[in-house]
């Protein structure tokens, strides 16, 4: 393995695991002092965790082995996703290799396995957030998808580190083609991180609520294993934004200098989306993500005509 390979893997899996849950915890600080307001320090995720793993776990009565293993099935796909989403264009495949469509199936093992064991604990509110949750990924996915495809055709390749160099440098950017699918991958951001329009990470009324709800019947270590994977897909998704539908440098050395500043400045960015922002209605969500997918198509059958 080179050099720039082995400082590629190592910042993959040590973002994508230790400091993934700095990503939400600097958006919630920064969302805070824009609204005037101290706000939670940005270490604040690390020490839920702290608190929620020295604690017990508990047992619903009634459920299945499927309630008990849908933490560690949901914490277990979303790091192997973090194995295979490259930080830069030159990384290790961990034996898993750097496909895109494999992301996608991983990031949606962990939305079936708490959407089971939603229905497995038939709590009311669990099985009112697991149906908002999927009603809003069906059609994330497929904006996910579209989007990647458009990146897909300009590299001729689903390898995301071949998707990386494709995209590195100025001429990428220079016709309407990746600027498609990155208008359409903006909105799969806001989305998957769970942040206003689509959900309000602020608020817990059962009523509202679309991530935290399949939660709920959850505590001690099974819910920090869900709270690390939900900073986990945050790091995923924030990394494949600026590493693919960003301008970034050419070069596996400037690719990793960036990447800091370029997270910083999008979890960021959140911030003041989120405070700009309201929540919208829950019906609203599907119609904006199928407005994305309609633009990220239009991407790839400008890629498929030649556009340049």
């Amino acid at each position: 393995m080179t050099g720039p390979a082995l400082a590629g893997a190592a910042v993959q899996l040590i973002g994508g695991t230790a400091a993934a849950p700095l990503l939400p915890g600097l958006t919630q600080h920064w969302k805070a002092r824009l609204q005037g307001r101290p706000g939670p320090s940005p270490l604040q995720p690390y020490r839920e965790l702290a608190r929620l793993w020295r604690k017990s776990t508990v047992d619903v009565a009634g459920t299945t082995a499927v309630y008990r293993l849908a933490p560690a099935v949901t914490a277990a796909g979303v790091l192997a996703a973090v194995a295979v989403v490259p930080v830069a264009s030159a990384a290790a495949g961990f034996g898993l290799g750097h496909d895109m469509l494999a992301v996608i199936g991983l990031l949606a093992v962990g939305r079936f396995a708490l959407a089971l064991s939603a229905w497995d604990v038939a709590s009311g509110f669990s099985l009112m957030g697991a149906s908002r949750e999927l009603t809003v990924s069906v059609f994330a996915e497929v904006t996910l998808l579209l989007s990647l495809a458009v990146v897909a055709l300009l590299s001729g390749s689903t390898n995301l580190t071949a998707m990386i160099a494709a995209t590195a440098g100025g001429h990428p950017w220079s016709g309407p083609v990746l600027p498609l699918g990155a208008a359409a991958f903006g909105l799969v951001l806001v989305a998957e991180t769970g942040r206003q329009p689509f959900d309000n990470p602020d608020t817990h009324l059962e009523l509202t609520m679309i991530h935290e709800g399949p939660l709920l019947e959850y505590a001690g270590r099974d819910l920090a294993y869900l709270q690390w994977a939900a900073a986990a897909r945050h790091w995923l998704v924030l990394v494949l934004a600026a590493t693919v539908f960003l301008p970034h440098p050419a070069g596996t050395w400037p690719q990793l200098l960036a990447l800091p500043a370029v997270l910083a400045g999008m979890c960021g960015l959140l911030a003041v989306t989120e405070t700009l922002v309201a929540k919208m209605r829950m019906l609203a969500a599907p119609r904006l993500l199928l407005l994305a997918a309609a633009v990220a198509l239009l991407g790839v059958v400008a890629g498929l005509a030649g556009v340049s």
